[in-house]
């Protein structure tokens, strides 16, 4: 037999049949049970990983991506939260509006009181000492003015407690009278609205007092106010009229401020 040539055995000579060639993965590489590697199984099996990888990431983007779209499209659909939207451009306006009104506000404030400053300043330097000669007699109308709407105040607070008192003392007589009426039964509703109706006299009564109190404290206070006015009127004649046009000027600077207040 020459060599390298291959012999048949024949069937049932008991030799062992020839294994057949398997293939394993050892650290990336391909190996057959001969223990010779195979370039390129590793490879394969990388690239096949790889290739399955991705196509999940694009999988997911575009999963993400229609998520969006339905989230702007409920967006679109929904008209309430275009309305909101609606009202809060609304709003933004007219806060902005709002803010222009108010730096324009506070200027012409600011104007108006250095132009007041500036005049008043003035009249001061050409009328001299006149003007703080004057001032208790103007201080004095200021205070004899303020007495007298407290006086008006107190007086309509006496005129709603007369008033409150005669209404309540009406409810007494017409719970009265539904008690003698049903004098048999003696109607529980008609004493609960005696006893009311009676503790309402009694509170009006007391603030009737105590407002007529208030009138006659503030009544004086008026009073001796007014005296004092006239005292000074006699005593700085002179010198108020002299001062006249400095204190008017600003009583109408003052009033202005207030407008704008």
């Amino acid at each position: 037999m020459e060599p390298g040539s291959l012999r048949e055995s024949p069937a049932g000579s008991g030799d062992p049949k020839p294994a057949e060639w398997r293939e394993e993965i050892r650290n990336g590489m391909a190996v057959g049970n001969d223990g010779k590697g195979r370039a390129g199984g590793g490879d394969n099996i990388d690239t096949f990983k790889k290739t399955d990888g991705e196509g999940a990431e694009d999988r997911i983007v575009e999963k993400v991506n229609i998520d969006k779209k339905e989230v702007r499209k409920s967006e679109e659909l929904d008209p309430r939260i275009q309305e909101e939207l609606e009202h809060l451009n609304q709003a933004s306006e007219e806060i902005n509006t709002l803010e222009l009104q108010l730096d324009e506000a506070r200027s012409s404030y600011r104007r108006i009181l250095t132009d007041s400053a500036r005049k008043l300043n003035a009249q001061a330097s050409h009328l001299g000492t006149c003007i703080e000669k004057a001032r208790p007699y103007y201080e004095a109308r200021r205070l004899a003015k303020e007495a007298q709407q407290e006086t008006q105040r107190a007086a309509l607070r006496y005129e709603r407690a007369v008033s409150m008192h005669s209404a309540a003392r009406e409810m007494v007589y017409v719970a009265e009278q539904g008690l003698m009426a049903d004098c048999n039964t003696m109607d529980p509703t008609w004493q609960e609205m005696l006893n009311h109706s009676t503790c309402k006299v009694n509170e009006a009564e007391e603030e009737r007092v105590r407002s007529v109190e208030e009138h006659q404290r503030v009544t004086q206070q008026c009073q001796q106010a007014e005296a004092r006015v006239q005292s000074l009127q006699n005593s700085l004649r002179r010198v108020i009229l002299r001062s006249k046009p400095y204190f008017e000027l600003k009583a109408q600077f003052n009033h202005i401020l207030e407008k704008r207040c």
